[in-house]
């Protein structure tokens, strides 16, 4: 880090900066000049205390950070691209994956006619929430264990892997026997002691962006859960809260390519959540390609009108079979392979 002190400070006030980051642990590299004095301060900033509380001492004008706080997240730290196997499907690299299924497991004839359905379209892995978080305590809330049932018949049928939402640290470990990949939803997003139970489960985790998140955050968010072990991290920009409200929120695609420069994490889109609205979904899928996504989290229905969650947003099997035809060529021309 780099500590600036304030032009024309005393030299026993400099020396009292020097004194506090060596105290802390650090190497004070001092370089004085004419008018003011810079000091860098040497140091694995991931064992150290930080230096940022210097700014409390007068003299001191600013504290700069050279390291990134997300550096087992960073390309620094794994400059090549992570590459996750969640049950045999590659996530990651040349790989454009396809996530798809319904917003919420409703029924077995529901959930089995998605799955058939957009498996048969392209898609490796089925999405379906067995638990909900839902705004008002008066709506569906999913079907629980019951859900997580469905799920696992789902899969036997169709080979799919299951991808579904984890809401508590205490369904942790239920949720984990059944899913092949762990979803943290933009709710949960900085909830700290979920992640780390999930990062422990050992399973992939796929963590969505919290509404109001800054990318840093987000990152962050993805440094708990590779700092408590779990290497299997993939990001999803799943759109922010905005003034703007034509859509349900804003799908941040440049966010996508920041992580994908910053980091080493596979980066998944979900349109559906990210606009509301399903008649965008199949524009903003291609944008995700072209963006350098490696791959997609789109909600799929039967019957959406009679969808008991976010029947809006999602798209019927005809709809997605359509999407992923034209989507092939923007993939393609990203150098992924479909």
């Amino acid at each position: 880090m780099i500590i600036v002190i304030r032009p024309h400070s005393p030299p026993d006030k400099v020396e009292e900066v020097i004194r506090e980051i060596t105290q802390l642990g650090y190497n004070a590299s001092p370089i004085r000049g004419e008018y003011q004095t810079v000091v860098a301060a040497i140091g694995d900033e991931t064992t150290r205390a930080s230096l940022e509380s210097l700014t409390a001492l007068p003299q001191v004008e600013r504290v700069l950070r050279v390291q990134k706080r997300y550096k087992l997240a960073s390309r620094e730290s794994q400059p090549d691209g992570t590459v996750i196997d969640a049950g045999g499907v590659k996530i990651g690299g040349d790989n454009f994956v396809l996530m798809a299924g319904p917003c919420s497991v409703e029924s077995e004839e529901q959930l089995l006619a998605t799955a058939r359905a957009v498996k048969a379209a392209g898609a490796t892995i089925l999405r379906g929430g067995a638990y909900k978080p839902r705004t008002s305590p008066y709506e569906f809330q999913g079907l629980g264990p019951e859900g997580l049932r469905l799920l696992e018949t789902a899969r036997a049928e169709t080979g799919l892997r299951i991808i579904t939402e984890v809401l508590g640290e205490n369904d942790v470990d239920l949720v984990a026997a059944t899913a092949d990949i762990l979803q943290i939803g933009a709710r949960n997003a900085q909830n700290f002691q979920l992640l780390i139970a999930c990062a422990r489960s050992g399973k992939p985790v796929l963590l969505k962006r919290g509404m109001s998140m800054r990318i840093e955050e987000w990152l962050l968010a993805a440094e708990y859960l590779l700092a408590h072990g779990n290497p299997n991290v993939i990001l999803c920009e799943r759109g922010i809260r905005t003034f703007e409200n034509y859509t349900r929120n804003t799908l941040d695609l440049s966010a996508v390519a920041v992580a994908k420069q910053e980091t080493h994490l596979p980066v998944i889109v979900d349109p559906s959540q990210g606009c509301g609205r399903a008649d965008l979904v199949k524009i903003l899928c291609r944008g995700a390609a072209a963006v350098g996504a490696d791959g997609l989290i789109v909600e799929v229905h039967p019957h959406p009108a009679e969808a008991l969650s976010d029947g809006q947003q999602q798209l019927d099997p005809d709809a997605f079979r359509e999407l992923v035809a034209g989507l092939r060529p923007f993939v393609s021309a990203a150098g992924r392979v479909l």
